[in-house]
């Protein structure tokens, strides 16, 4: 197993450390277009290996000669958030360097799949798979992971409770029309309804919703990179070791939840093949109402782009 990481920056590293230190594959490749900083983060990386006690090689590169007959790419490349900045103002330079790593990453290793990361993530998936030409399964975005991690997050500090007792689901779009599905959530299996308030539920709906500005206007030069790298890591384990998790990925509908031709977050089981299947869960109307809101939202920036 070798897997390649694009992007060699805050994501793009510690995704690189994640998969490394969880030896998920034999070599991971980290890729990035500025001299040397692929080779010393690898290097510095490779180097913890006796502590850590992984035995994962590590190499970095400049050129994707060295991503050859990888069985996985993460795609990391582009432009970082900054205060003030929306995900759909990355828009159109993160489309064109979304575009030209696929292109690479699939004349050295035709067979990959892909987990994109770069924002804005349902419309780079798009990118990615036009500019792929691999199945739908193969092209698969990460989003819903970490929407979900932070809606836990928010709800495990509200309660003062684990977060491992928590279970909840984000789905939707991932920007500011992502659909938490509250009727889904519980703690230890007790309704969120049954814990708090209406108005409390809907403080820490619409945190979720801002957690990645949040964390941006904390940063100021830059966004979110631990709990990102956690789900693209989580998503790459789930492939890897064919575990047929179910987690909310972003992936292309042709006809589920009512909706068509776009990526979105939705219930997905991920497995050996990359997209093994997308579960249409029961929404209500007001759930239903919201994904499609959050549908016009994509759509309404994918037509920026001539794909």
């Amino acid at each position: 197993m070798k897997i390649t990481v694009v992007g060699a920056g805050n994501v793009g590293a510690t995704t690189a450390q994640r998969l490394a230190e969880r030896e998920l594959a034999e070599e991971v490749v980290l890729v990035d277009i500025v001299d040397g900083l692929p080779q010393g983060k690898a290097l510095d990386m490779y180097e913890s290996a006796p502590v850590m006690g992984f035995d994962t090689m590590v190499t970095g590169a400049n050129d994707y000669e060295a991503t050859a007959g990888s069985h996985i790419a993460i795609i990391t490349a582009g432009l970082a958030r900054t205060p003030g900045m929306s995900r759909d103002d990355l828009l159109h330079k993160n489309s064109t360097i979304v575009g030209g790593v696929t292109e690479q990453l699939l004349v050295h290793s035709p067979d990959i799949i892909l987990i994109v990361v770069s924002n804005p993530l349902d419309i780079m998936c798009s990118v990615a798979l036009a500019k792929s030409g691999r199945p739908s399964t193969k092209v698969i975005g990460m989003a819903g992971i970490l929407d979900t991690a932070r809606f836990r997050s928010f709800i495990a500090m509200e309660l003062d409770v684990s977060v491992r007792d928590i279970q909840a689901m984000v789905l939707g779009g991932h920007g500011d029309c992502m659909v938490p599905l509250v009727r889904y959530t519980t703690v230890s299996g007790i309704p969120l309804a049954d814990l708090l308030s209406q108005d409390r539920i809907d403080a820490l709906v619409e945190r979720t919703r801002k957690g990645g500005i949040e964390i941006v206007n904390f940063l100021k030069t830059g966004s979110a990179y631990y709990a990102p790298s956690a789900a693209a890591a989580e998503m790459t384990e789930a492939i890897v070791f064919d575990q047929r998790r179910l987690l909310p990925c972003s992936a292309l509908l042709n006809g589920e939840f009512g909706l068509d031709g776009i990526y979105m977050g939705v219930p997905c089981i991920l497995g050996h093949n990359g997209l093994e299947k997308i579960l249409e869960i029961e929404v209500s109307p007001e759930e239903q109402a919201a994904l499609q809101k959050s549908a016009e939202a994509v759509k309404t920036t994918l037509g920026q782009l001539k794909l």
